[in-house]
């Protein structure tokens, strides 16, 4: 299954995963958000990519507080 950025909360939520596989599919998908960017998207589009991204590191954080806050340290730092 493909999962997209409105799944972030159902990914937290599943009890067969483990916290590596969960965290996987999290930078999946926002790898996936990056990749769809190019250079004709729009400030807004980048914007929300942004905020997408910030989404999933607070929830990466719930699974592992070190790492999830070091992504939005790193993402704070641009």
């Amino acid at each position: 299954m493909v999962y997209m950025i409105d799944d972030v909360d159902k990914i937290l939520e599943f009890k067969t995963w483990n916290d590596k596989r969960k965290i996987d599919e999290l930078l999946r998908i926002d790898c996936k958000m990056y990749t769809n960017l190019g250079s004709d998207s729009s400030k807004t589009e980048r914007a929300e990519v942004k905020k997408n991204s910030r989404k999933i590191y607070r929830a990466i954080s719930k699974i592992d507080e070190r790492l999830g806050k070091g992504f939005l340290f790193a993402m704070d730092k641009e």
